[in-house]
């Protein structure tokens, strides 16, 4: 049984007229003709009586004929579907973003693409590179913003470095020692803000004190993005946090660390699946947004964007 003999049959059942049926359906009337007897052989019983030039329909026929205009429509309705996704009409894309990134940059990209795309849905999963290339490799989000480099290489992903940001010590506005730049060292003693485990920003922070001979001491930890700046805010303690995320909190400071302390941010999909076309677009967006940005000079300080011109 194929679709176009459906529509064949249909359109006789509709029109009770072969030639107005063949018309109708933009095809030689011999061959519509031809198409519906082989349904009917195939089917093992007539579906439409012929007699004296009057066409009707026979039992099987009109049992068949609802059957076959749902089964048009179904497919009708799956081509218009496909379509909406085919011209990003519709659609879905499952985020994984870093909390500095969720709380930088990436509120402007998700808007861009947004007034792009207005009928494709955006799921964001906040959390750390570890959590995040779990969940990719879980097949639980379609890209994931990661810090390089992974704590373990992952073969199964495909990783593109987009841009570069450096890490900055946050203190209080109100504190009244106030220096140009700050080495590692400068921290040994000092009372730091930590995040909790599994946090990129605590790895990098524990990775660098450790290289400089001294374990940090924490004044308190386990927080989120936003719980460590307002612990800093409150004047708690100092944390190591990306540039980007004092851009809009009057009420910190943050002082270069030298030699510079940087980090790559990726963006990240899976290489056997590949990523959908809702996926792609999201990436077009994020890619010309930060060269964008770049030419403009309108990236967040301490931000280098690694997408080209």
């Amino acid at each position: 049984m194929q679709l176009q003999q459906l529509t064949y049959f249909v359109a006789v059942a509709e029109t009770r007229h072969f030639t107005q049926a063949a018309e109708h359906t933009r095809v030689a009337q011999p061959s519509l003709s031809k198409q519906i007897k082989a349904l009917e052989t195939e089917l093992g019983t007539p579906l439409l009586s012929r007699a004296r030039g009057n066409v009707t329909l026979t039992p099987a026929g009109e049992a068949l004929l609802p059957l076959a205009r749902r089964i048009l429509a179904d497919v009708e309705t799956a081509r218009r579907e496909v379509a909406e996704l085919a011209g990003l009409r519709r659609g879905r894309v499952r985020l994984g973003a870093t909390p500095s990134l969720c709380a930088g940059l990436l509120g402007d990209v998700l808007a861009g693409f947004h007034r792009d795309y207005p009928g494709v849905e955006l799921l964001v999963e906040e959390g750390g590179s570890r959590d995040l290339v779990r969940d990719l490799a879980r097949g639980q989000l379609d890209l994931a913003l990661i810090i390089l480099p992974l704590q373990s290489s992952d073969p199964s992903l495909v990783t593109e470095e987009i841009l570069r940001e450096n890490l900055v010590v946050a203190s209080a506005s109100s504190a009244t020692e106030r220096r140009p730049y700050l080495r590692i060292e400068d921290l040994r003693g000092r009372p730091l803000v930590m995040f909790r485990r599994g946090y990129d920003l605590r790895e990098a922070t524990l990775a660098a004190c450790r290289q400089a001979g001294f374990e940090p001491r924490f004044a308190v930890e386990g927080g989120e993005m936003d719980a460590v700046l307002r612990f800093v805010e409150a004047g708690l303690g100092i944390a190591v946090v990306p540039s980007m995320v004092l851009e809009s909190r009057p009420g910190l400071a943050g002082t270069p660390l030298l030699p510079g302390l940087r980090r790559t941010v990726a963006i990240a999909h899976r290489k056997d699946v590949e990523p959908t076309r809702a996926a792609q677009a999201f990436r077009g967006t994020l890619l010309s947004f930060l060269g964008r940005a770049a030419r403009e000079g309108t990236l967040p300080p301490g931000i280098e964007a690694l997408t080209g011109p």
